[in-house]
């Protein structure tokens, strides 16, 4: 009699290729709601508060944010966060190659975050240090770059930026460092502003030490030099 053809052993996968293929369609599924979503910002504001921001509020029971639209901004307010945190903005498409290389160069693991990525990261992720979370932004930036003009990118970038603990947004940090709205900043204040970041919670721009004195200064003298070597065309009218 012929034999009956045995079945081969089922083979169980192993929790570890498990937990690798639950992490990578995690990751894609994410970026692509992600992506979805900032397409959809290209044209409506972000739904604010942000993730982080909503943590800073339950942290510290309340927190000052105000959309502010980018035409009720001061324009060397924007001119002073590109000379601030990333002087090639206009020049790039959400990366900046050669300050890449540079941090590289001299063996750095951080300073080369654009405006782009930071703008993904404060509205669609998390803070902290995680390689998910670098992931996320990498893939999500290109399209942020695409879907909105850098116009509207420095807009929200402006508008979701922490400037002191629990001041979210250029329009709440105008009022609570200047009794001003963000209209009415002058070159030195918004200066001073743009000078506290990253690190706002341990800088003030209304009572500066000499060190954001000292970078206030030389952020008003970049944000001048951008305005006049067109660095500033791509987000100014």
């Amino acid at each position: 009699m012929p034999r009956k053809p045995t079945k081969e052993p089922s083979r169980k996968r192993s929790p570890l290729a498990w937990l690798r293929r639950w992490s990578l369609w995690t990751l894609i599924t994410g970026a692509l709601v992600m992506g979805a979503a900032s397409l959809w910002h290209g044209f409506v504001a972000p739904p604010g508060p942000t993730f982080y921001m909503k943590q800073e509020a339950r942290r510290l029971g309340q927190i000052a944010y105000v959309w502010t639209p980018i035409d009720d901004i001061a324009p060397v307010m924007a001119r002073a966060a590109v000379a601030a945190e990333d002087a090639n903005f206009c020049n790039h498409w959400g990366f900046d190659m050669r300050a890449i290389r540079e941090v590289l160069e001299r063996g750095g693991a951080r300073g080369a975050s654009t405006i782009s990525q930071q703008t993904v990261k404060n509205v669609y992720l998390w803070h902290g240090r995680s390689w998910p979370r670098k992931a996320l932004e990498a893939a999500m930036t290109p399209v942020v770059e695409t879907a909105w003009s850098k116009r509207r990118i420095i807009e929200v970038y402006l508008n979701v930026a922490e400037f002191d603990e629990g001041i979210f947004g250029v329009g709440a940090a105008a009022r609570h460092y200047f009794g001003v709205n963000a209209a009415d900043l002058t070159d030195r204040q918004a200066a001073r502003l743009a000078a506290i970041l990253p690190d706002p919670k341990n800088r003030s721009a209304s009572q500066p030490s000499d060190w954001v004195r000292k970078r206030a200064a030389s952020i008003m003298d970049g944000a001048a030099t951008i305005r006049r070597d067109g660095r500033a065309a791509c987000f100014e009218d």
